[in-house]
């Protein structure tokens, strides 16, 4: 009984909120959070590669810290209020993407990776239970989550918006647009001339690169902005080597880390791109990308 209220509870709220406002997140009144926690929520819902993501947790505990697309509201009470009394809303949550993205010819790990489409968990997550008494009479709550708190591997950024590409054999959901905004890489069998490339929508001017496999830049294609390059910075042009496409070779990994400036010399730049200099068996994971843009 007591679940099967608050099912109905978040029905209710969920239809209530729906019309005013973009997105969702479910918190509650027994939580803290880490700082800064709104805009970092609001950034990767922003980042996100495309518009087919359904749940963004930033959460482990139950339906603490999920934020969906308003749109998706409708079709999660509609569901809930189907089954609100078999089960946890969290739980049906799953089944929801079992429902969209799972089909019974396929395996359970197809059926995983699908899923992994439409979720995507944020790591260190963003908010801690800190109450333990349950709205049920009696009942206590130990649960935390134990990733809070934690100290990330990598840190947050803000890139701005390209379009990506690679040559690589792709590994599973790990893909080089989850990568761009805060997942990893994942690829193998790398070969010569295999590629990583950024291309920006609007030519922009790169300061500073940050990868945690050579790194190359490619000038803005045209004609004025090459010969403003040229009166500005032949000098520093001419320190790099250039591919027979264009390409710039600004850099290389060291360590596992690529990071530096860009020269301003080039102008506003098409891409970038990191190329593989030798065959490898090798996993290639890439984790973490930053390119910071002169303001």
């Amino acid at each position: 009984m007591w679940r099967t209220k608050q099912n109905l509870h978040y029905c209710f709220l969920v239809m209530y909120v729906q019309p005013k406002g973009i997105y969702y997140v479910q918190v509650e009144d027994d939580i803290v959070a880490r700082p800064n926690y709104l805009s970092t929520m609001k950034n990767l819902a922003l980042q996100q590669p495309s518009e087919d993501w359904m749940i963004l947790e930033f959460s482990q505990l139950g339906f603490i810290g999920k934020m969906f697309e308003s749109l998706d509201l409708s079709l999660i009470v509609e569901f809930t209020l189907m089954l609100y009394r078999d089960k946890p809303t969290e739980w049906l949550l799953d089944r929801i993407l079992w429902v969209k993205a799972c089909s019974p010819e396929k395996d359970a790990k197809h059926c995983d990776r699908q899923k992994a489409n439409l979720r995507f968990r944020f790591k260190p997550p963003l908010f801690q239970r800190v109450g333990t008494h349950s709205s049920l009479a009696g009942k206590i709550q130990k649960l935390k989550d134990k990733d809070f708190g934690k100290r990330a591997l990598r840190k947050d950024h803000v890139n701005s918006p390209v379009e990506v590409g690679t040559s690589l054999k792709t590994h599973q959901h790990f893909t080089l647009e989850k990568a761009y905004l805060r997942e990893n890489f994942w690829a193998f069998t790398l070969a010569v001339g295999n590629f990583i490339r950024f291309h920006f929508f609007q030519p922009l001017r790169p300061e500073r690169g940050l990868f945690n496999t050579p790194v190359e830049v490619l000038p803005f294609d045209n004609p004025q902005s090459d010969k403003e390059a040229l009166q500005e910075g032949l000098a520093a042009t001419l320190r790099y080597p250039r591919s027979p496409d264009g390409c710039l070779q600004i850099g290389s990994f060291y360590k596992g880390v690529a990071e530096g400036e860009v020269d301003p010399a080039f102008g506003p730049l098409e891409a970038l791109r990191l190329s593989v200099q030798a065959d490898s068996p090798v996993w290639v994971i890439l984790s973490e990308i930053f390119l910071k843009t002169a303001d």
